[in-house]
């Protein structure tokens, strides 16, 4: 049993000075170590639960979101000195010493990123001879300039004149009358492109232009003509087809009917008004907030609008104060996640099940429930209601994901009240059921969510804008109906057929939510052989094979993010403590408990564990969009390497009150 019986492992100890020798002369030390260990993450654990039950880490993405934050606010004319000024500090403190900003950390510098990092620093009134803005613009031309900048930079330049807005693709509002079984309707997009790109068409339509306080000049090439003519792509290609779609929209602009135009206008307002949240965010993610309040300005909301003020007060809430004074906005905020992450950790770490802590985290999961439909009911109108979104607020978008995850953990808990339980575990299964894929794979948000027209779209080029089924997600649906005695169910064996097809030849699972390979794998391991998939099946061989083949040499396993591009990057990078915990937990779900790829495994979290039972992990190990779009979601450090260490001491998770368990 790793925690003492009221479920605290006692006081926080300093980190062993011998742990390095103890934890690999034997089997009986490393246990112990490994035991002790957990003991420290618990109480660390403990500590950071707030009072009302909920776990939140920071999200940290990259500097486009406090650029786009301060860029917004010039907009509106509300730009204040101090939101300036430590917005600025901590765009200043993520510049590389080559003079630009990337979008993960010990990245590659990026284009876009350090174009509105750059007009940022120059709203904070950093000017453009200062050392550091000169190395940065001069990367930006050596690289094409803003005209190689993705659309999303360019449409916030063309908000203040920077750039043309006839150089950017159309988006009519007309596209919001599109019925749901017509080609690129807005629900053909991922949910969270589908809010953005709602507002963006009233933008687009509208093409407001604020007086620029300076120029741009030095990020041109060549300023005199700053978007030089590119050959379109030929006829016969999809790139070639929609960029001439696309000038035809431009021309269809010109002749729009105004009638018809401003009742689009007035439908997309509506549309966005009514999938505002109680907080007054969008989505619970900052990029449909920033454009909704844009484009509900520019349609006549004064900014003591309820729904205007609600909003821009959920954005406040988004910015992270640290102690030396900078402010960092988070794109969106994870507590449900991180709650029912932290619940699994510390229940499989030996945590008493009706611990208060566990039962104060329950009645909070339970409080989060979403028992209304949202925009997943287009695709599936007849299904119940019944999951968990991923944010404080996003009632219009349950996370299947996190419905998953969250069933998981409360079977892990004695609740006082178990008929509460049980009830939000059957609505929530029985919604996760209902939006499986005709595939028989699991999307995040979104059932049947595969076109592939959005993204040849000459705007979508911001990353991934469609929610298709994936491994990972897949992997813990199949988990959870497993464990609630689901595992011979078609749906459930459909889920299986999927993942055990989906295997890549080095044995690996793709990892769609999470960094990569090796989170793909760490998740559908432990979900295959939860299903009653043998531990001696070839693709579970196949799994352990190749974690054993990338895990490094200190002992621990690391994938960088640029395994999303070329392919020889799959699986090698620096060690994380979560991304050896993922590997860790596949490889114990696999019965390589006494391997002595475990064993250096474990040694490497007792080894690197803090003094206060906490992790350092600076490297990003989350993903929004593959490559695009990277997290480093500050919980993931402390969650998974629990996890992985409860499991190590304790054996495979017990869960109660499960059908058939």
């Amino acid at each position: 049993m790793t925690a003492t019986t009221d479920g605290s492992a006692g006081a926080v100890g300093p980190r062993a000075a011998a742990a390095s020798e103890t934890t690999t002369d034997s089997t009986g030390a490393l246990d112990e170590a490994a035991a002790k260990a957990a003991e420290r993450s618990v109480d660390h654990l403990l500590g950071r639960q707030d009072a009302e039950g909920w776990w939140k880490g920071d999200l940290e993405t990259n500097v486009t979101m406090d650029a786009e934050d301060l860029l917004l606010r010039q907009f509106l004319g509300i730009l204040d000195p101090d939101t300036t000024r430590a917005a600025a500090l901590h765009i200043r403190g993520a510049q590389r010493e080559d003079g630009t900003w990337a979008t993960f950390y010990g990245g590659p510098g990026e284009l876009s990123a350090t174009i509105e990092a750059y007009v940022a620093l120059r709203l904070a009134g950093d000017l453009p001879g200062a050392p550091h803005m000169a190395r940065a613009s001069a990367w930006v031309r050596e690289q094409g300039g803003i005209a190689e900048a993705r659309v999303f930079t360019r449409i916030w330049l063309a908000l203040f004149g920077w750039w043309s807005w006839d150089d950017l693709p159309e988006l009519p509002p007309e596209l919001i009358f599109l019925p749901s079984w017509f080609p690129l309707n807005i629900y053909d997009f991922g949910c969270w492109a589908r809010q953005t790109i709602v507002p963006l068409t009233v933008v687009s339509a509208k093409r407001p232009v604020r007086p620029a306080p300076f120029a741009l000049d030095e990020l041109h090439t060549d300023p005199a003509r700053p978007n030089p003519v590119k050959p379109l792509a030929p006829k016969v290609s999809w790139d070639g087809f929609f960029q001439r779609v696309d000038r035809g929209l431009h021309l269809y602009r010109k002749v729009a009917p105004r009638r018809l135009r401003k009742t689009a206008m007035d439908v997309a307002a509506r549309w966005i008004v009514e999938r505002q949240e109680n907080d007054g965010c969008w989505g619970g993610i900052q990029p449909p907030a920033v454009y909704s309040l844009i484009a509900l300005h520019l349609l006549g909301y004064d900014l003591q609008h309820p729904v205007m003020r609600a909003g821009l007060e959920s954005l406040d809430r988004f910015a992270v104060w640290r102690e030396d004074g900078a402010r960092m906005i988070e794109a969106c905020q994870s507590p449900v996640w991180d709650t029912c992450l932290a619940t699994i950790a510390l229940a499989d770490a030996g945590v008493r099940p009706d611990h208060p802590a566990l039962v104060r985290a329950v009645d909070w999961m339970l409080g989060e429930e979403i028992i209304r439909k949202g925009d997943w009911a287009v695709r599936r109108p007849q299904l119940p209601p019944g999951g968990w979104a991923f944010e404080f607020h996003n009632d219009n978008y349950p996370d299947i994901d996190d419905t998953a995850e969250v069933i998981l953990a409360l079977r892990r808990v004695k609740h006082p009240e178990p008929e509460r339980v049980e009830a939000a575990v059957r609505r929530g299964a029985r919604w996760t059921a209902g939006m499986q894929s005709k595939n028989g794979a699991w999307g995040a948000f979104d059932a049947d969510n595969t076109s592939a027209l959005p993204n040849r779209l000459p705007f979508c080029d911001f990353g991934e804008v469609i929610d298709p089924p994936s491994a990972d997600v897949t992997a813990h649906v199949v988990e959870m109906l497993a464990h609630e005695g689901k595992a011979a169910h078609p749906r459930t064996l459909r889920g299986v057929a999927w993942l055990l097809a989906e295997q890549e030849p080095s044995g690996a699972w793709f990892g769609r939510w999470g960094v990569n390979y090796v989170y793909g794998t760490g998740s559908v391991v432990p979900a295959l052989t939860a299903a009653g998939i043998p531990q001696g099946h070839p693709a579970i061989r196949r799994a352990v094979g190749w974690l054993e083949s990338v895990q490094n040499e200190d002992g621990g396993w690391g994938e960088d993010l640029r395994s999303y591009r070329p392919r020889q990057w799959a699986g090698p990078g620096v060690s994380t403590a979560s991304q050896t915990a993922w590997a860790l937990i596949a490889l114990l779900a696999a019965g390589e408990r006494s391997s002595e790829a475990v064993r250096r495994g474990v040694a490497w979290l007792v080894e690197t564990q803090r003094a206060d039972g906490s992790w350092d992990e600076p490297y990003f190990t989350g993903t929004g969009f593959p490559w695009d779009f990277s997290i480093n979601y500050h919980l993931y450090r402390q969650v998974f390497p629990l996890t992985a260490l409860g499991r190590y001491v304790n054996g495979e998770p017990v869960l109660h009150g499960r059908e058939g368990g």
